[in-house]
């Protein structure tokens, strides 16, 4: 019995149901356009690396010591974690900052629950003096800032800049939809220097070390006790924290020829910044930067006009005196250059288009390519939602290229 090869042709279904075909290409339409709004805008693929940040800061050690007291021990312990690809760390005066990359393949939450045990087995190995321990946060490489905002004031002492973005405009726009963290640079967190004339310590028969206890035990907040009676019992409330600097000033440091020696008569209580090494320059002036990070996924351009939306209704809540003003908006360039490659590609499929008009000469056989080379692009937007795929500049150019060897 004589076989006979029936050759398939896949055109062929599409050819003999024309009004199903046609129900097909609008469903295909209507799907692309439908979900070109929520794709995510970038400049390149998103690309998640599970890498994580431990920061560790020691005040008045030199780098030497911050990376043989602190960066090692940590180093020792965080090694030890399964899955790391590159670990490196960064000692300066008075701080350490160790990156720890993961696999790909690694959950980076999971990954987080291992580094909070290595530092806490490494506790144990650090400094005594280190009066904060290390803490760690979840960070991208391949994602910079997508928005940097600059707070200044002619008036107002940077410190008191630093904690009304810290306390209220960092935290509002941390909790918009697409914001991962906002983050503050040229940290000038408040605090209070005890400024001392070692000479006259020296002429009183004190040192250093003998008025530290002193002035660290002026201002604590510890129990005060009880006092019970046969019925009641009296809680003991009071507030022993110095909160201005004046107030050091009349802080009892020791007692000599049977008088007491005040903060006043050996040097003075000044307000400043925790850390005078770090400086936020904007356009040469001294200010407060605030990094705005997106979260993985989200949509960079939506995000960032959500931002500049509330912008102005956040800032009216802050002192008149100070002013807010977008520093860097990496939005700026995403919008340029996926807007060239959107152009470059709607060239191209009137480029085909036009070279099949002119080598066919027929009118159908170019209305044809007119209308599946558009519904190709159209499905491939659907895929790549369904993908969680986003418009960058390097998918455009992808279906550019394969626009243009159809």
């Amino acid at each position: 019995m004589e076989g006979q090869w029936q050759q398939m042709n896949l055109s062929e279904p599409f050819i003999r149901r024309p009004v199903a075909t046609s129900l097909l290409m609008a469903a295909v339409a209507f799907v692309g356009i439908a979900v070109f709004p929520f794709l995510p805008v970038a400049s390149l693929p998103q690309i998640d690396f599970p890498t994580i940040q431990v920061t560790a800061s020691l005040a008045g050690a030199s780098a030497e010591t911050m990376a043989v007291s602190v960066a090692t021990p940590l180093e020792r312990q965080l090694s030890q974690i399964p899955g790391i690809t590159q670990l490196t760390s960064l000692s300066t005066v008075g701080a350490t900052q160790v990156v720890i990359q993961f696999d790909l393949s690694r959950n980076i939450d999971s990954a987080a629950q291992d580094v909070q045990s290595a530092i806490s087995i490494a506790g144990k190995t650090l400094p005594l003096a280190m009066t904060l321990p290390p803490t760690y946060r979840k960070v991208n490489p391949a994602d910079p800032p997508i928005l940097i905002l600059g707070a200044r004031s002619a008036t107002l002492p940077l410190t008191r800049i630093n904690e009304y973005l810290d306390s209220f405009l960092a935290q509002q726009i941390g909790q918009m939809p697409g914001v991962a963290q906002a983050q503050i640079g040229g940290d000038r967190r408040p605090s209070i220097r005890i400024q001392v004339d070692p000479a006259r310590l020296a002429a009183l028969g004190l040192t250093l070390e003998e008025i530290r206890p002193a002035i660290v035990n002026a201002t604590t907040a510890t129990p005060k006790g009880m006092l019970n009676t046969a019925e009641v019992g009296f809680t003991i409330a009071a507030n022993d924290q110095i909160l201005e600097a004046e107030l050091f000033n009349d802080v009892i440091l020791a007692y000599r020829n049977g008088g007491p020696i005040r903060v006043r008569d050996v040097g003075q209580a000044v307000a400043e910044a925790s850390n005078r090494n770090l400086a936020g320059y904007q356009n040469n002036e001294l200010g407060i930067i605030l990094n705005i990070s997106k979260q993985p996924g989200a949509n960079v351009i939506d995000t960032v006009d959500q931002i500049k939306a509330r912008l102005p209704q956040l800032t009216a809540n802050l002192p008149p005196a100070m002013t807010v003003q977008t520093i860097f908006d990496r939005t700026d360039v995403i919008r340029a250059s996926v807007h060239d490659v959107e152009f470059t590609l709607v060239l191209t499929i009137g480029v085909v288009v036009l070279v099949v008009l002119l080598f066919l000469r027929n009118l159908w056989a170019t209305i044809i390519p007119g209308i599946t080379i558009p519904l190709a692009l159209l499905g491939s937007l659907g895929a790549m939602y369904m993908l969680n795929f986003s418009l960058n500049n390097l998918s455009l150019m992808a279906l550019t290229i394969a626009i243009g060897f159809v």
